[in-house]
């Protein structure tokens, strides 16, 4: 190798539609400046009928000549995490489970489907909130592509049960009875409801639902919340405030979705690069950086 022309950087990004707001390309630019990767990331604003044309044309764009290193792999985030698992030739048992991606490898042998979404959530409430999961009675509100992606890991961890509370019964009904071996494996108790009867005294919550993006309210009776709970939509930002604001007066803990954005990036990053980055630092920072913003 001639030490005058270095390798160009590995590439990254996060697709999705829209994907200007991302605060991925700051996580993940300090997760290489921490670890001394040499990668870049960048957004991609996908056609909503294109996805899968404009990976191929992420992947296709390196060019050495114009600076373009190769592309690695990349995120993905709403609305396309149904549609990367058909187009994998492999995928982790997680991603399998919720049927949704929200990471892509490019390996040589072919794209390598993930999905850190749980897991993300997971550490972030373990570690971060420092809420241990195990023997938790928790309440999952909605049961799409987010919910999807994180009820797996929840079952992982250890919780006593976990209800998927959705406004069309059905739909939860489904996504529990796609993990019901996963949860008999684990020793957890898995139920489906509609919002109004989603039960009570819930030791964490989580918003997973479209309401904090639709503006509504929240969709459940303050009775699902004990003393004291852990309560966590899974949006950041002004999104999520109503969900925050309404936990915290009905005694709650509440907390935003930032941390898991975090964590999730952060296995997306181990996976891509081999290496798991310090996550407290990166988190205090991002905060500090939308205060900043207003």
């Amino acid at each position: 190798m001639n030490p005058a022309n270095p390798p160009l950087p590995d590439r990254y990004a996060v697709l999705g539609h829209p994907v200007a707001h991302s605060q991925s390309p700051f996580i993940h630019a300090e997760f290489a400046r921490q670890t001394g990767e040499a990668i870049t990331y960048g957004r991609i604003e996908s056609p909503l009928d294109a996805f899968e044309a404009t990976v191929r044309a992420f992947i296709a764009s390196a060019d050495a000549e114009a600076g373009l290193g190769p592309a690695r792999g990349c995120n993905i985030t709403v609305p396309f995490k149904f549609q990367v698992l058909p187009l994998a030739s492999r995928a982790s048992e997680r991603a399998v489970l919720a049927q949704a991606a929200n990471v892509l490898r490019f390996d040589a042998d072919g794209w390598f489907a993930d999905n850190t979404d749980g897991t993300g959530l997971v550490r972030d409430i373990q570690q971060h909130a420092g809420v241990p999961l195990a023997g938790q009675r928790v309440l999952l509100i909605g049961a799409g592509g987010a919910a999807a992606g994180v009820l797996g890991p929840l079952i992982e961890a250890g919780c006593a049960s976990v209800t998927v509370a959705n406004r069309t019964r059905d739909k939860a009904v489904q996504l529990v009875q796609r993990h019901a071996a996963w949860a008999d494996r684990h020793g957890v108790a898995l139920a489906a409801t509609g919002l109004d009867a989603a039960g009570s005294a819930f030791d964490v919550v989580l918003n997973s639902s479209a309401s904090s993006l639709a503006g509504a309210g929240v969709p459940v009776s303050a009775a699902v919340l004990r003393p004291g709970a852990l309560a966590i939509d899974l949006m950041y930002g002004p999104a999520a405030q109503p969900f925050l604001d309404w936990a915290e007066a009905h005694g709650a803990t509440a907390r935003d979705g930032l941390g898991m954005l975090v964590e999730q990036a952060a296995g997306a990053f181990q996976l891509w690069r081999g290496v798991m980055p310090d996550t407290p630092p990166v988190l205090a920072a991002l905060r500090a950086r939308l205060a900043a913003k207003g």
